[in-house]
């Protein structure tokens, strides 16, 4: 039998041994199914990764929900470095419309989200996704509910020196105002603005005055404070 492929002499002159065994790949779980991956249209999910540059100075969440092989909904986050949020609305042009292998071998502009698309890559190839066990997976629009109210990031922002001690600056609930301590100058609690809602508030014609007014709240025991500080600036 003559070889379809450009073969070495040593090989051309071998005569041909029959393979026995028919091994095919192990089944995945892949959205509810159990999927015997052969080609990048055969894989399917919902999954998140994380990525970082070289220098370390910036990270980025990348959620991805590939439907058949192609990425129909990306959601991009990015922490850390200025310039890596120009790079996020690039990938989010990018990303929608290819094969998770176009996508791991398309510049998606800066490191850290390139990273996050190779660990996401391993992730959805092989069936660890979040979506591994759920039937038909997640609806284009998944990846929004991440956001929460106000579809905003979930960033934490804190600040500390060994000289004057922590700072919280940003947390779940929104932009800290206020933090309180007590007598021994221990943080009890914080005052913030919900940014999200406040926005949304003013885009549909509250004065951004009340709007930021009506979306202040407090956590923890900040009203028993005896001093409240700052903690930008204090």
């Amino acid at each position: 039998m003559s070889c379809p492929y450009q073969c070495s002499h040593e090989v051309e002159q071998m005569c041909h041994v029959a393979k026995g065994a028919k091994h095919d790949p192990a089944p995945i779980p892949e959205e509810g199914k159990w999927v015997k991956s052969k080609q990048i249209t055969d894989v399917s999910g919902l999954t998140h990764g994380v990525g970082w540059c070289a220098p370390q100075q910036g990270a980025c969440k990348l959620t991805l929900n590939v439907k058949n092989g192609v990425i129909v909904e990306a959601l991009v986050e990015t922490l850390g470095c200025s310039g890596m949020t120009h790079s996020a609305a690039m990938a989010a042009e990018i990303l929608p419309g290819k094969t998770i292998l176009e996508a791991l071998n398309t510049d998606l502009v800066c490191d850290a989200i390139n990273v996050a698309m190779r660990e996401l890559f391993l992730q959805i190839v092989y069936g660890r996704t979040q979506t591994a066990f759920s039937e038909n997976g997640l609806p284009v629009g998944a990846g929004l509910e991440d956001l929460g109210k106000g579809v905003r990031s979930q960033v934490g922002t804190m600040y500390s020196t060994v000289v004057k001690g922590p700072r919280y600056l940003e947390m779940a609930e929104g932009y800290v105002l206020e933090i309180g301590l007590d007598a021994n100058d221990e943080i009890i609690g914080y005052k913030f603005v919900h940014m999200g809602k406040m926005m949304e508030a003013i885009r549909k014609g509250v004065d951004p005055k009340t709007a930021f007014e009506k979306n202040v709240g407090t956590y923890g025991r900040f009203d028993e404070a005896v001093k409240k500080i700052d903690p930008r600036k204090e």
